[in-house]
């Protein structure tokens, strides 16, 4: 039987250092390539979002515009900004799915959802001026809702 002497050894040790090395930058060479996924996504939607709110600003310039997307009889800016209103909120809720928002964050825009369902005529405009589940996601339309115009209605009943 061999010895190992103290020169094998410390080759051995040599060669389990290297392999670990690979695999610490492998992990972490795929977390940054998921991160530069997510960061894309995040800038594609921004783009998106910055888009639509621009199309929106010409349809409160002109609202008369607005049958070119819907034939609602409505040729109102308060509608055309109802719609960027509503665009915005789908945008932070989609940032929030990719965990862009943190939880304050996430928290302020929901309150920020219930005060203007509440409060203003989004409510209304959201359940019988325009079918919303034509515009928006599913999973939006069902948070909407299921999360908030659910909410704002047992708030005032109680």
């Amino acid at each position: 039987m061999s010895e190992i002497g103290l020169v094998e050894i410390f080759n051995m040790g040599e060669a389990v250092a290297l392999i670990g090395t690979l695999f610490v930058i492998l992990y972490f060479s795929r977390k940054q390539a998921q991160s530069l996924s997510v960061d894309i996504e995040t800038k594609v939607l921004n783009d998106l979002a910055e888009r639509m709110h621009t199309q929106v600003e010409i349809l409160i310039g002109r609202p008369e515009l607005t049958k070119v997307l819907s034939k609602v009889d409505a040729e109102s800016p308060e509608l055309a900004y109802a719609y960027d209103i509503l665009f915005t909120f789908a945008h932070a809720f989609h940032m929030r799915q990719r965990k862009v928002l943190n939880d304050n964050e996430w928290t302020g825009w929901v309150r920020w959802y219930k005060s203007a369902f509440k409060q203003g005529a989004l409510k209304e405009i959201w359940q019988k001026t325009i079918e919303m589940e034509k515009w928006f996601d599913p999973a939006f339309h069902d948070f909407i809702n299921r999360e908030i115009v659910s909410v704002t209605h047992s708030d005032r009943t109680e």
